[in-house]
């Protein structure tokens, strides 16, 4: 239990810079929908450049994260010469990657149907190249155990992307028709839409002052055989890395292609993505359990009763992933508004993502036992696999279903992915995953659903009520069976 308790305490402090931060930034959707009308397509630029941002940025890290841990954590091997490797590798990548997008702009520009905005593409390319640089020193904190700086860090970069943000986007525009002498020698009007690219530089750009003196304490050697060691290690996970990030970013990027008119498929694009915004609270519990999980998995490899703790890991990030989808659900009479009006049409989806993501947490718990034997090659097959069946349903159905076909084709991609994970893990890596227990989670959870969606109360109040009825039902049941009051800190003071 001890190392539950410490995953747990890791996964809370990193979901203050997790889900405490992706809240702040939740605050740029209503703004994004409101000073940007749907009819513009606007915002579906923004989800169009952001998603292929994102494949870059698995490109440049090429693993070197989770290489990293795994080298570090490895018997013999010296965890500065390690990162230290890590960050020539990245950082020479990352220059390489600069300076070809900067040479070969104008093509590029227009190979992504941009050609009157590389100023866009520009700036992109820049801030890829800074976040993947910095992805190794935000690995090395998670490995020196400093989850407080980590989390700072974050927030810190969040709170000054949304301040310029609401600089550019709200002050400004008011300056400049009520003063515009104050902004009108920087601010234009038009450049909407630039701007939201522009404050990601500017905070990209600043981070990089706090990661001195993690970039100051190591020696700058190239370790030849332990480069190679890393490189051949780490290839494999960011191949299947790339066709991982492809599997969320695929529709995004190949949206505007699939209609008639790419004006069209900007517009519903920037609906889907701005409605998607709502599910992402199943993202954020991910991401802060996966930052605790990898550094926990490694170090726990050692231990006698390492399996065992896997299994309670995954049942418990199954528990509250579900609880996390019912409180979104229940709740959605309110969480419409984090959207403009004209973007509601799409949070039909909601659900539909929420349900593809549980299945990617899933996917990402069950990926350990290929990354712990070291043969992360089929780690590449699976993502392959799942991107190839989201790309298909997304060609097949997405011009004729439009955004609702992109959703399911994300639950199918992973639920192929998961089942065949779970299948080969078993082989290799057998774990005993409390299955029976899970389903009887999976069922209430269900069972709380339907029941949601079939007791028609007209009055918002009394229906909030009795879905909150719902979602207690749903926590009595945790605290009951794996949860009790007596084992939570806070609460065991009051009890004993």
């Amino acid at each position: 239990m001890a190392g539950l308790k410490s995953l747990a305490k890791d996964t809370a402090i990193y979901g203050l810079s997790s889900i405490v931060g992706r809240f702040l930034n939740y605050l740029l959707v209503p703004l994004y929908t409101a000073v940007i009308p749907s009819a513009t397509g606007g915002y579906g630029v923004v989800s169009n450049v952001y998603a292929y941002t994102a494949l870059i940025l698995v490109l440049l890290t090429f693993g070197m994260e989770t290489g990293f841990f795994r080298f570090a954590n490895k018997q013999g091997e010296v965890a500065g010469k390690v990162y230290a490797n890590s960050l020539i590798f990245v950082g020479g990548l990352s220059l390489l990657f600069v300076m070809f997008g900067m040479i070969f702009l104008h093509p590029i520009s227009a190979l992504l149907e941009y050609p009157d905005h590389m100023d866009y593409v520009a700036m992109m390319i820049l801030v890829v190249a800074l976040d993947s640089f910095q992805c190794i020193p935000f690995a090395y904190l998670r490995f020196k155990k400093r989850p407080v700086k980590f989390a700072a860090i974050k927030l810190l970069n969040i709170i000054g992307n949304i301040s310029l943000n609401l600089f550019f986007l709200l002050l400004c525009p008011w300056l400049y028709k009520t003063a515009p002498h104050l902004v009108s020698w920087f601010y234009h009007p038009d450049y909407l839409v630039g701007y939201i690219f522009v404050s990601n530089l500017i905070m990209s750009a600043v981070q990089m002052f706090f990661f001195i003196p993690e970039l100051k304490e190591v020696k700058y050697r190239v370790d030849r055989a332990l480069m190679k060691q890393m490189v051949s290690y780490s290839f494999p996970i960011m191949i299947f890395g790339l066709v991982g990030i492809l599997n969320q970013t695929v529709d995004k990027m190949i949206y505007p292609f699939l209609f008639e008119s790419r004006q069209e498929g900007l517009v519903q694009l920037g609906i889907y993505s701005a409605a998607s915004k709502v599910a992402m609270i199943m993202a954020m519990f991910t991401q802060a359990f996966r930052y605790a999980y990898e550094p926990f998995v490694f170090g726990k490899n050692k231990d006698a009763d390492n399996r065992k703790m896997y299994a309670m890991a995954m049942k418990f990030f199954f528990i509250f992933s579900l609880l996390a989808f019912l409180a979104v659900m229940f709740y959605m009479d309110i969480l419409q508004y984090w959207v403009a009006s004209d973007y509601r049409e799409g949070l039909s989806v909601v659900a539909i993502v929420m349900g593809a993501e549980i299945l990617k947490g899933i996917y990402f718990n069950l990926s350990f036992w290929y990354k712990l034997i070291d043969e992360t090659r089929w780690g590449a097959y699976f993502s392959l696999i799942g991107c190839a069946v989201i790309l298909l349903l997304n060609i097949l159905l997405v011009p004729k279903y439009g955004y609702v076909a992109s959703a399911w084709a994300s639950v199918a991609g992973y639920g192929v992915i998961t089942a065949f994970s779970y299948l080969m893990g078993q082989k290799k890596y057998p774990v005993a995953y409390p299955l029976r227990s899970m389903t009887l989670y999976l069922t209430l959870a269900a069972v709380l659903y339907v029941i949601a969606l079939q007791v028609e109360i007209e009055q918002v109040a009394l229906r909030l009520l009795f879905r909150s009825v719902l979602l207690l039902l749903f926590v009595g049941y945790i605290l009951k069976n794996d949860l009790p009051l007596k084992y939570i800190p806070l609460i065991n003071r009051f009890i004993k």
